[in-house]
């Protein structure tokens, strides 16, 4: 099965698409940790995207579209993936039907997390890092026991350019006004979900999956 969640930033579609896609045993294809392993690796794709990335600013079509499609390529996406940050507009959602068209494959089902514009700026702009390990925290909701250190290995906490909340409230700004088109698309293909991701994440995760109705594998 191809799945494709959708939601505004700070929604859950990356933690929903990761339980998604071990439950079904396939890959969670995450645009933005494909172009943040393409900036570390300095490629030309990654430098390109990180521009548009630090202010917020969605990545111009044909340089996700290119990632996505020779990511979905590779052999372990034959039997299906969860996409996560693609497609994020009609046009990526076109050239996606198309390429699969040609495989004789299709998205199965649109996954749209819904969450309230006010929650999603207290979610994102409360995120924080560890500089060494990559370990998430939260000020309100995960807080680090020492203020500014990870617990784990004691290495600095920073906070993403793209969650301060100047930049969070711009992303959120940016899908409704971008994005939001794509839910009309899946619609009128029947191939909508709406998931109420106002909640826990186990809470959404089984909402998520009682609609799909799809048979977990375990």
């Amino acid at each position: 099965m191809y799945i494709v969640m959708l939601g505004p930033p700070g929604a859950g579609k990356g933690t929903q698409a990761d339980i998604l896609s071990q439950e079904m045993r396939v890959p969670h294809v995450s645009s933005g940790d494909l172009f943040r392993r393409a900036l570390e690796e300095r490629t030309e794709i990654g430098l390109l995207a990180k521009g548009y990335m630090d202010r917020g600013d969605l990545v111009p079509d044909e340089i996700v579209t290119r990632m996505i499609l020779e990511r979905i390529g590779e052999p372990d996406c034959a039997a299906g993936c969860v996409f996560d940050g693609f497609p994020r507009t009609p046009p990526q959602a076109r050239t996606l039907d198309e390429n699969l068209g040609r495989q004789r494959k299709s998205i199965d089902k649109a996954v749209y997390i819904e969450v309230p514009g006010e929650e999603l700026l207290r979610r994102l702009s409360g995120r924080r890092l560890c500089r060494k390990c990559q370990t998430p925290y939260h000020l309100m909701d995960s807080p680090p026991r020492v203020p500014g250190r990870c617990d784990k290995c004691g290495g600095e906490l920073y906070q993403r350019s793209d969650d301060k909340e100047e930049t969070v409230r711009e992303r959120i700004k940016v899908f409704f006004s971008q994005t939001a088109p794509l839910l009309d698309y899946y619609e009128k293909q029947g191939k909508l979900i709406r998931v109420n991701g106002n909640s826990g994440i186990e809470e959404v995760a089984k909402g998520i999956v009682s609609t799909l109705g799809v048979s977990m594998a375990r």
